[in-house]
Order: structure tokens, then C-alpha cells, then sequence
């Protein structure tokens, strides 16, 4: 355990000019007298850590230091090659370089680690798109990546979800790829926003580079603003009483959260042993298509025109059967 993380020590602070005691202590999650003694083991062992005194202080590593990748363990070799993403490297112009660096890194290892690429490629692959859909790669995406990677600023003419065409000038900061589709989340007067790269009809990519907002974070924002969206969805309600078949089966056939919170939020009978709950639904159109799918362990109660639509599919269904 304490291997590993002098090791990791050694490589923040190859990453980084100098780190304090606090920094390193909060990045290994341990005391900063832990890392005061790591430090001194570091220099016993011949590892050139200098420690700066003063307020500004901190430590580093002296006469251009390097370590070798020769320390990782399998395991650490396997993850770091299961960590890529062929598809959308492909789509971002990118394989050529990302297959060099693994070859570098290859070439790095010890020879007792180097089948790590493949006895990885064996075991795992990664297909991001969602099924029942073909992955396309979006024409405008290559100049939006080189935009996001460059810090360049970026016109561009976006097509609105209502079918209206507005031009748009961004701070392109990051690229997610979410179940085969590519969003770009972007700064646009002066506030974040996320723009699905398919619906832009022309980019073009600026001369001039933007200063990146280094509070910026990339995953925060991206989970944020996805959770948001989801909730936006849900704009109408229903209200079923359900069997506890349908109370278990209930997130599996709508969205998650919004099940989760009308089961927690619902009244249960005791007789009957049926749950009352007040469910958030995109519409009533995507309820009845969800919801039919629990068959009797869901009764709709509200609204009427909802319960109504079930009322004559449970009719058309008994004719046919009958």
C-alpha cells in the first residue's frame, strides 16, 4: 500500500512544478505528516524530492528527475489500456496517435507486462451507441474537436429542436459522447450550455484563442446539466395505484428517478397491499406506451383521458382474445 503511493507521489509531482504538503496530502488522502515522512523516505531512497520551507513553500524534484513506467503493476498496465475508446478516437481523428502512444507505452513496460494490450483487447470491448440504432459520425464534428482542443473560438449555425436555424459564436470547451451521439458543451454569452454536434450546419473555427474558466469542470457540468434535462422531460403526471409487482418493475419501464421518487413518496394499503403513487411522465402519449407494458399490476387512476386510453386497449385486448 505504501508502494503505490510513494509512486504516485513521485508522479504528481512530475506532472506538476511543485505541490504543497496540504495538495499532496488531499490528492493521496492522507496527513500531511504522512506525506512529510513519504517525502523523507522518497530522498533516503535516492529520489531528488526537495521541500521548499515558507509560506509558498512546497515540495519538488530537483535535476529534470524522471521515473519509468517499469513500476506499474498488471493490473495497472491492463487498466491503462482498457481506458481507450476506439470508436470515438476514430470519429475524433485521433486512433493514429492514441495506437502510437500505446505502442510507446508498450515499448516502456517490462516484457513480463507487455501482453497487457492484448490480454485486454481479448476480454473487454466498448460499443457506446444504445441498440435498435446505427452510430454516425457527425460531418462537423472534426472541426468542433479541433476547436475544443485548440481553445479556439467557433461560429457556428445550430439547428434549434423546433426547426429554427440561429447562428451561435462559442467558447467550445469540452466534447462528451453519450449512447453514440456527440454533444459539445460550450460557453455562449457568458453562460454554459450543451449543443448537440449533429444539428450544426456550418462551423467555422476561429484564429483567435479564448481563456479558459479553470473552475471549468467537465464531468461536473456534464452530469449536472444531463440530470436537469432529464427532469425537463417530465412535464406531466399520473396517478396509479400499483401491485407490488408493479411497485418493483415500476423504473424499469420509466425513467428511474422519477419511479424512485413517487414509490418513496406513495401511501401503500394494507389490505389490498397496492401503492398509491403520483408519477412525472413526458407526456401522456410516452406514460401509455411505458406503462402498458405492466399490464394489470398498474391501474391508472388520473387523469381520465390517461385512463381512458387504457380502458379501450384493455377492451381491444380482451376482444382479441376472447
Amino acid at each position: 500500500m505504501r508502494a503505490a503511493r510513494l509512486i504516485k507521489l513521485v508522479l504528481l509531482l512530475q506532472s506538476r512544478p511543485s505541490m504543497t504538503a496540504a495538495e499532496l496530502a488531499a490528492e493521496l488522502e492522507v496527513s500531511e505528516r504522512t506525506i512529510t515522512r513519504d517525502a523523507l523516505a522518497l530522498s533516503e531512497a535516492g529520489v531528488p524530492v526537495y521541500a521548499d520551507r515558507g509560506r509558498a513553500g512546497g515540495y519538488r524534484l530537483v535535476g529534470g528527475y524522471r521515473t519509468r513506467l517499469t513500476g506499474l503493476a498488471r493490473g495497472e498496465a491492463e487498466a491503462l489500456f482498457l481506458s481507450g475508446l476506439p470508436g470515438a478516437l476514430r470519429d475524433l481523428g485521433l486512433a493514429d496517435a492514441a495506437s502510437a502512444a500505446r505502442l510507446k507505452v508498450s515499448a516502456a513496460l517490462l516484457p513480463s507486462l507487455r501482453d497487457a494490450p492484448d490480454a485486454v483487447g481479448r476480454r473487454f470491448h466498448l460499443d457506446a451507441p444504445g441498440w435498435y440504432q446505427e452510430p454516425e459520425t457527425p460531418e462537423l464534428l472534426a472541426p468542433v474537436a479541433e476547436a475544443v482542443w485548440d481553445d479556439r473560438r467557433l461560429s457556428a449555425r445550430y439547428l434549434r429542436g423546433d426547426g429554427e436555424e440561429v447562428e451561435r459564436e462559442l467558447e467550445p470547451y469540452g466534447l462528451v459522447l453519450k449512447a453514440g451521439v456527440w454533444y459539445v458543451c460550450a460557453r455562449a454569452d457568458s453562460s454554459f450550455r450543451t449543443y448537440r454536434v449533429d444539428r450544426f450546419t456550418a462551423v467555422a473555427v476561429g484564429e483567435e484563442r479564448f481563456v479558459r474558466d479553470e473552475d471549468f469542470d467537465l464531468p461536473s457540468f456534464w452530469e449536472e446539466r444531463a440530470a436537469e434535462f432529464a427532469r425537463s422531460l417530465l412535464r406531466a403526471e399520473a396517478v396509479l395505484r400499483l401491485s407490488e409487482a408493479g411497485a418493483r418493475r415500476l423504473p424499469y419501464v420509466t425513467d428511474r428517478a422519477s419511479a424512485e421518487e413517487a414509490l418513496a413518496a406513495g401511501s401503500r394499503d394494507g389490505e389490498t397491499g397496492r401503492t398509491t403513487v403520483t408519477l412525472r411522465v413526458e407526456s401522456e402519449e410516452v406514460a401509455f406506451s411505458q406503462l402498458l407494458g405492466l399490464g394489470a399490476e398498474a391501474e391508472v387512476l388520473a387523469p381520465d383521458s390517461l385512463r381512458a386510453r387504457f380502458e379501450e386497449a384493455a377492451r381491444a385486448l380482451a376482444g382479441l382474445y376472447s
